[in-house]
């Protein structure tokens, strides 16, 4: 990058689940400001043809980068990373963007029993970029991928706030389970940054124990490397971390939680900054 920008991170999912990315970004790189953009106004990205949403997450981009001017972009959503980051690198050339994948290359060298489950939004299950993961990493096991229409919405739920039917929880889970010729999966992939913050209650309802592999870290760390190589400005900027909405102000229940990860609630439109 050529021009020295001010050391400001964007963090980008449809709803809140980016916030398990954040919460470990913050802890690699404590001199930078962050911008956190959730696109709730278009949530669930599940419910969009490819085409529109692709064009939608690029011109919201376009928004974002000239008004907080990051130096660095996470796409904290795998299915907006499946979908749209190479056409965002593209479109924005210069400007450096990191991307979200389902964690399939270490699930498969750390499986025991070779049966492995990526659990995750239908989007990214049906994504090509996830089949020729699971083409280039995954053949010396069996990868099965579950698709969850209901697990993202739930994780906005709880994350609220608000009451989980565990049960519900239980269905959604429960594909992930195989057993074949006495062996089980060992290893869940959670290919959804929505997905950690109901791991608890995954393990709880799960039939019996398994590795949940939750990719937020490894994504922090690559932000990390890459800021490492990025020409700031010294020190961390003046102005407060936000959380951005693109629906407008949130609610009492969601700027507490916002609060709660050390951000400020605003809205991308309107007088705020």
């Amino acid at each position: 990058m050529t021009d020295h920008r001010a050391r400001t991170a964007l963090f980008f999912d449809s709803g809140i689940g980016g916030l398990s990315v954040l919460r470990e970004a913050r802890v690699l790189m404590p001199d930078w400001r962050f911008v956190y953009v959730a696109d709730d106004a278009a949530f669930p990205y599940g419910a969009w043809e490819e085409e529109a949403l692709r064009d939608h997450i690029t011109s919201l981009f376009g928004n974002l980068l000239e008004r907080y001017r990051p130096a660095l972009s996470v796409i904290a959503c795998n299915t907006a990373s499946t979908l749209a980051i190479d056409h965002l690198r593209r479109a924005y050339p210069g400007e450096t963007f990191v991307g979200t994948v389902p964690a399939i290359k270490p699930a498969a060298e750390r499986t025991r029993s070779g049966l492995v489950s990526v659990l995750a939004t239908p989007g990214t299950v049906k994504r090509q970029y996830t089949r020729e993961l699971i083409r280039q990493y995954g053949q010396k096991c069996h990868v099965r991928l579950v698709g969850s229409d209901n697990l993202a919405a739930m994780a906005e739920t709880y994350m609220r706030g608000q009451m989980v039917d565990e049960e519900a929880v239980r269905r959604e889970i429960s594909p992930c389970f195989m057993e074949r010729d006495g062996r089980r999966t060992d290893i869940v992939v959670l290919a959804c940054t929505h997905y950690p913050f109901l791991v608890n209650r995954f393990r709880k309802m799960a039939p019996w124990p398994v590795d949940w592999i939750d990719t937020s870290e490894a994504i922090a760390r690559r932000a990390k490397t890459l800021s490492d190589g990025i020409g700031t400005l010294p020190g961390k900027p003046d102005e407060a971390d936000l959380a951005v909405f693109t629906s407008g102000f949130p609610g009492p229940e969601l700027c507490r939680l916002m609060q709660g990860f050390g951000l400020t609630p605003t809205m991308l439109q309107g007088d705020q900054p």
